[in-house]
């Protein structure tokens, strides 16, 4: 949606709306934003993205929220970078880097072999911060208080892992997946598979399904737009 198709929108009967959200905001902040625009309680979005990342968030408006699901299953693109030699206990940079160790054997024919075995269906262990519940808490919760916490693997699927440059310690990347996949673990596993550990260190989500970042708005686009209405 344009900025300015939003003032012939019933967002009450429902719309779909492609925001771009910024760093440091949580996808709740935005759904939040969103709403007192548009002055509607029925808000919601298609799939958590953390505050360190930017990108494709999809929200649903009104009568459209029964739709959310059937985004939120959808094939997901995501570009960033990863960090090597260091590992963090957050998987990404909400912690400090521990464990340094030297890269400096690696070429990168090791780096795109290691990308190989993470390509196809494969069973992945989430982080253990993260809003995953176990026995009713949020795990990320108790791991902040230095109880350890087995998570079990999860399928997903891994269509595409690519490495598009590298300006070591920092590694480029594009990943298309399923849902459900950790951009954050799959860092970790990498770093392990590499030998010398490896944390996210920038994220984005530029597709979901058929729906590209190119064409979401930004916060102060749709504020603007809204207010223009």
């Amino acid at each position: 949606m344009k900025k300015e198709d939003l003032k012939n929108t019933d967002f009450a009967e429902g719309a779909v709306l492609l925001i771009d959200k910024p760093l440091e905001w949580t996808s709740f902040d935005a759904v939040r934003k969103v709403r007192n625009l548009i002055r509607i309680k029925k808000v919601g979005h298609a799939g958590t993205l953390d505050p360190l990342a930017s990108g494709l968030l999809i929200i649903c408006t009104g009568k459209f929220t029964k739709q959310i699901n059937a985004y939120m299953a959808k094939e997901k693109e995501y570009t960033g970078s990863f960090t090597i030699g260091a590992v963090t206990p957050t998987y990404d940079l909400e912690s400090e880097p521990t464990d340094f160790k030297s890269f400096d054997h690696l070429t990168i024919f090791d780096m795109e072999t290691a990308t190989k075995k993470f390509v196809g269906d494969i069973l992945q262990i989430p982080p253990a911060h993260s809003a995953i519940k176990k026995d009713g808490k949020r795990v990320y919760e108790l791991a902040r208080k230095g109880i350890d916490v087995k998570l079990d693997p999860r399928p997903v699927t891994i269509s595409s892992f690519e490495i598009d440059a590298t300006h070591l310690p920092e590694i480029s990347f594009k990943v298309v997946c399923s849902t459900g996949t950790y951009i954050r673990s799959l860092a970790h596993d990498f770093g392990q598979a590499l030998g010398c550990g490896a944390y996210l260190s920038s994220l984005r989500r530029t597709r979901i399904g058929d729906f590209s970042v190119n064409d979401a708005l930004t916060i102060e686009e749709f504020t603007a737009g809204i207010k223009e209405v």
